[in-house]
């Protein structure tokens, strides 16, 4: 009697250590994890899940649905076993079978990346917008592995205005997932132009894109040639942005990711410039060592051809008149045309003016704070308190 005792106390033992093997394993090695608890029912149904996959063939569908179905008489709520039988039976064209089998798993579970991919799918092939849409935010919400899968093939599809208009809807009832894929549609997007038509549609029902999104949108078209809608979509997160002028005189904005049509101050080879705010001002501080000169600052403009007055005010600058930053105005085609050199500042601020005339044929151009090389061991340094291009009066 002790040797039976002993007999089913290490049968049992060696079945509960099996078990508890084959569940730790069940991701990493799910056919050992099966041979080892071949009993289990959600590992079973994972095993099914791994002999579906894309590559599969004939054999393996076969085989996969053997073990789903052996993986639902010991566990019937095994939903990984039930799409594996739905995929399967989509895939050879049985598409009541496939319904029936995705409509159960459905009921059991929302959390099945599966079933929910299928379902967009059915509801595409229905031209069903609205309900693929919806499960595309059940995937999103319920799988973090539907972010790499769906935000591609959604960013691609919001070339479609109907589709835009149903994605509007579905982002400004403020899914979780809703401002990450605004910043993933903003850089990865195929067309820059049915973004920002997008962005508009979500600014109209209310809801804001990123900072970050919003620059880089206008930066694309720009990239794109399309400077007109760049400008367009610029104007509507920019409320009183005037193309006839340039905007920000003041540094005031406190824009952390600028658009092309903002200040954008540039930092390379050695030269260090920010724009510094102070209550409802600010100041555009720059810096170059000795003998390194280049660009600033710059601003995208579309100025109508006319006469324009550039003016500001300039501190904390003391360089020989050669060696003074100016700035340039010059078109997108790379003429420049015209310069306005900066005064000396060393004590008080000193003001500047100049006159530029942008001729037709230059329907873009650009503004840049441009320095010299200086001869100073101290190299140069100064303040921009305040510019503005405007038309002449």
């Amino acid at each position: 009697m002790r040797g039976v005792l002993a007999l089913g106390t290490a049968l049992l033992g060696y079945a509960s250590v099996g078990h508890t093997l084959g569940y730790s394993m069940r991701r990493g090695a799910v056919e050992r994890a099966h041979a080892l608890a071949p009993g289990d029912g959600q590992i079973a149904a994972i095993l099914s899940e791994k002999l579906s996959g894309p590559e599969a063939g004939a054999a393996d569908r076969a085989r996969a649905d053997r073990v789903a179905r052996t993986a639902l008489r010991r566990e019937p709520t095994a939903v990984a076993a039930i799409a594996t039988l739905g995929i399967d039976a989509a895939i050879r064209g049985d598409q009541a079978a496939a319904r029936r089998l995705f409509t159960y798993s459905r009921r059991l579970s929302r959390r099945d990346l599966r079933t929910n991919l299928w379902s967009v799918e059915d509801a595409v092939a229905r031209g069903d917008v609205s309900g693929a849409l919806r499960n595309y935010d059940i995937a999103l919400r319920t799988s973090r592995a539907a972010l790499d899968l769906m935000f591609p093939v959604l960013a691609s599809a919001v070339v479609e205005s109907s589709i835009r208009s149903e994605l509007t809807r579905t982002i400004a009832a403020r899914p979780p997932w809703g401002g990450a894929f605004t910043d993933f549609l903003a850089n990865n997007g195929p067309d820059p132009q049915a973004s920002a038509a997008l962005f508009l549609g979500l600014r109209r029902a209310g809801v804001s894109v990123s900072e970050g999104a919003a620059a880089t949108a206008v930066i694309r078209l720009v990239s794109a040639g399309a400077f007109n809608q760049a400008w367009r979509y610029y104007a509507a997160i920019r409320p009183g942005a005037d193309r006839r002028r340039s905007r920000d005189p003041r540094f005031a904005s406190g824009i952390v990711t600028p658009a092309a049509f903002d200040w954008v101050p540039v930092n390379d080879a050695g030269v260090s410039t920010s724009i510094q705010r102070s209550g409802d001002a600010g100041v555009f501080d720059f810096a170059a060592p000795s003998s390194v000169g280049g660009p600033l600052l710059s601003q995208l403009q579309l100025l109508p051809p006319g006469d324009y007055v550039l003016e500001g005010r300039v501190a904390g600058l003391d360089q020989p008149e050669g060696s003074r930053p100016y700035w340039s105005l010059g078109c997108r085609d790379g003429s420049e045309l015209g310069r306005v050199t900066l005064p000396n500042a060393a004590g008080a601020s000193a003001a500047f003016a100049g006159r530029l005339r942008v001729p037709p044929g230059c329907p873009v151009q650009t503004l840049v704070l441009v320095a010299r090389p200086s001869d100073a061991v101290s190299g140069l340094s100064g303040q921009i308190e305040r510019v503005q291009l405007r038309p002449a009066r």
